[in-house]
């Protein structure tokens, strides 16, 4: 007697070579339509016929557990689009700006027309190297640049997992050059004093000194109005900064410092001071302006109508470009270069620790997100302090012992 042949299981599936596709398709049973009460098929594709199995196991085993996802058909690029358009309402502006470009420059013109349920992590891996790789046309991105272009896409395809078109971020596994930060350049203690005497009397005076002292970064300085100033208290409240947007003729705004979170600062009393003195000047400038003061060109949304500390003499707010400009002009004059207007902030920073100022309270001075970062970023400083440590411990001992040796 014959065998009779064995039925195929429940939600077994069948597995077939497609010539148009030149792949194995595998198609199994999700489910049965409710008005037909005919079985639902759904296929999954492979290069080869153990491939094509594996993805039809899996997908019936995640049908049996209830966590089924049907399989996205959009592409990469039509993910970062809608990514694009809809989910990022809630960061600012020029954020947005690079993310755009980034995008468009680098992921979309490599992986944009690949599957979004197609992208592994090896294929992500490869886009990375080849986007840091020279050529004949280009210069291949540094390393910290790909760990941005790395950023922008592990938070969007984190979105495709929790929005259900992913099962899992392909990024995740993924490892971007390590980037090296770039060296900092504070200004030489015998330097200083030289950058002082060159300022004298400049019509951004009060701002250099102003960057130097607290060590706020550009934007907060320029963007740092009298409502945040507590002249009792002799406290600085920093809660927003001036941003321009980051493409040919942007305009200026006001957003948020750069973390997100405001912060306190007691500067010296002479900086104090030197706010008075400003607040003097302003409003000699004021009075000889008359009608033409305040056309600050900036939005002012949601800041209440408060001025600005540091304007030019029609009561505008000062450009980062004209302050760049004359802080190069001071230098090259003084003929020390390679610095930048942020590298009063570093200098700053370098002070405060050789002045004896723990690392906490530097930390929150300078609005950075932990004292760990503060540690890193001025390493070489606290090593100094170390040796400085030693020797002060040494001239304790000497006096202690009289110059005798403990040893």
């Amino acid at each position: 007697m014959a065998e009779r042949k064995k039925r195929r299981a429940h939600g077994e599936g069948t597995i077939r070579w497609k010539e148009e596709k030149s792949l194995w398709e595998a198609r199994f049973v999700t489910g049965i339509d409710p008005e037909t009460g005919k079985p639902l098929r759904k296929s999954v594709y492979g290069k080869t016929q153990k491939e094509a199995r594996q993805k039809m196991t899996a997908a019936v085993a995640a049908l049996d557990k209830g966590e089924y996802r049907e399989p996205s058909k959009m592409t990469v690029g039509q993910w970062l689009d809608f990514w694009q358009e809809n989910y990022l309402s809630d960061v600012k502006p020029s954020t947005k700006l690079l993310y755009e470009q980034q995008i468009r420059l680098y992921i979309k013109p490599i992986l944009g027309d690949i599957r979004l349920e197609n992208l592994d992590t090896d294929t992500i891996q490869r886009f990375y190297k080849k986007i840091g790789e020279e050529s004949s046309r280009k210069q291949g991105l540094s390393a910290k640049s790909i760990r941005n272009v790395h950023g922008i896409l592990h938070k969007a395809l984190q979105q495709a997992v929790v929005s259900n078109k992913l099962r899992s971020n392909p990024t995740s596994g993924c490892k971007p050059p390590r980037a090296i930060s770039k060296e900092i350049q504070p200004l030489y203690e015998d330097q200083i004093p030289l950058f002082l005497d060159a300022i004298e009397g400049h019509c951004h005076e009060y701002i250099f000194k102003f960057a130097l002292f607290t060590g706020m970064r550009e934007g907060e300085v320029l963007g740092l109005m009298w409502d945040c100033v507590d002249f009792r208290r002799g406290t600085i409240h920093i809660k927003r900064q001036l941003c321009r947007e980051k493409c040919k003729g942007g305009h200026y705004y006001f957003g948020p410092p750069k973390n997100g979170k405001s912060r306190i600062i007691a500067p010296a009393p002479d900086i104090m001071e030197l706010l008075r003195l400003q607040k003097e000047k302003q409003e000699k400038q004021k009075l000889r302006a008359g009608e033409l003061w305040g056309d600050t060109g900036v939005d002012y949304t949601g800041v209440n109508g408060t001025s600005l500390v540091f304007t030019n003499e029609l009561g505008e707010h000062v450009s980062y470009r004209t302050v760049y400009d004359c802080f190069r002009r001071v230098m090259d004059k003084l003929k020390i270069p390679g610095h930048c207007v942020h590298d009063l902030r570093h200098t700053y920073a370098v002070l405060s620790l050789l002045a004896g100022d723990d690392p906490k309270t530097l930390q929150e001075n300078l609005g950075h997100a932990t004292a760990a970062f503060t540690l890193d970023r001025y390493a070489h400083v606290t090593e100094q302090m170390r040796r400085n440590s030693a020797n002060r411990m040494q001239q304790y001992i000497n006096n202690m012992t009289k110059g005798k040796r403990i040893i």
